[in-house]
């Protein structure tokens, strides 16, 4: 093995590993900010589905992330979330040629849906 490889490789593990140290550093709420500002950033596959009683009713699929409303004026947080994602009209967890990108709210008041990551 080339000794420079070595020195690089040496330095990448010193990297992760001072890293890890100011990560276990951290509270849970700070570890959890760092983990959703990182998928912003790389984006998630999220999926809404909404229920009536205990059928599905709409799916949105393709969500990078929901967000909850600020005032404009006040700064203070609204009882909704919002996100932009594909309508699965037909529910079939995939993108059809017709189906479209599209803005929806969700109430925190409502308790019928589901919000989650993709797992495919």
């Amino acid at each position: 093995m080339n000794p420079l490889d070595r020195r690089t490789r040496g330095g990448g593990i010193a990297l992760l590993l001072a890293g890890l140290a100011l990560l276990s550093a951290c509270t849970q709420e700070q570890q959890n900010k760092i983990g959703r500002e990182i998928q912003n950033w790389t984006g998630t596959s999220g999926v809404l589905e909404v229920y009536a009683g205990d059928k599905l009713v709409r799916r949105f699929i393709q969500i990078d992330k929901m967000t909850t409303a600020m005032g404009t004026d006040d700064n203070k947080l609204r009882p909704y979330r919002y996100g932009y994602g594909y309508l699965d009209e037909n529910l079939n967890m995939q993108v059809d040629p017709n189906e479209k990108k599209v803005y929806f709210e969700i109430s925190d008041y409502a308790t019928n849906y589901v919000f989650f990551e993709n797992p495919r």
